[in-house]
């Protein structure tokens, strides 16, 4: 059996990919402060769990930057800036080829669901790593378009998880020694985007 299917990752061989969550699509985008909220809790996760985290953003010179909600550069210095939709620009790929080697699994969110994380879908896959979409935090402009978005990256592959199932899957067991801190993250339920 695949092991993606099974919809585990391992921690160690993983890196959180956060996607053009910039200021101008925050009026367009759908559940735009959920996703940015299920994001932050995604970012918190990963760095408990010493997890990397690479975020891209769409021209900024036109979209501007990523959201300061997030505070994005208190968890990774790794940027990227792109003008074609997948995340995995040359800078970026060479980045996982040299400082990011040890990664086989990423854990993907962001924005548009149709379009950039799509394209980064079928990138990762293509060059052979597992890609989890967390699905409560991405979206598009449009349902529709992020529904059949999320159907087509699975059937490409990828495992969809919310944001909860990504936090239990870094530490699947209450004893783990950093599942305390990880709980934390868990009092208030995600934010609910409409799934």
């Amino acid at each position: 059996m695949n092991k993606l299917l099974l919809g585990r990752f391992p921690v160690e061989k993983s890196a959180l990919f956060v996607c053009d969550i910039q200021e101008k699509f925050a009026p367009s985008i759908k559940y735009f402060p959920q996703i940015v909220a299920n994001t932050k809790k995604m970012l918190a996760s990963a760095k408990i769990m010493d997890i990397p985290v690479v975020y891209t953003e769409q021209y900024p010179k036109g979209l501007g930057h990523t959201v300061p909600e997030l505070n994005i550069t208190e968890y990774s210095k790794n940027k990227f800036e792109k003008l074609q939709f997948s995340m995995m620009i040359p800078e970026l790929v060479n980045h996982l080829k040299t400082d990011l080697k040890h990664v086989n699994t990423v854990i993907l969110c962001g924005i548009e669901t149709h379009a950039c994380i799509r394209h980064t879908t079928i990138d990762l896959i293509d060059q052979g790593f597992n890609v989890h979409v967390v699905v409560d935090a991405c979206s598009s402009r449009t349902m529709v378009d992020r529904k059949y978005a999320l159907k087509a990256v699975e059937r490409m592959g990828a495992n969809l998880i919310t944001t909860e199932s990504a936090i239990f899957g870094f530490a699947p067991d209450a004893g783990h020694p950093k599942f305390g801190q990880l709980r934390k993250l868990l009092i208030e339920p995600s934010a609910d985007t409409g799934l």
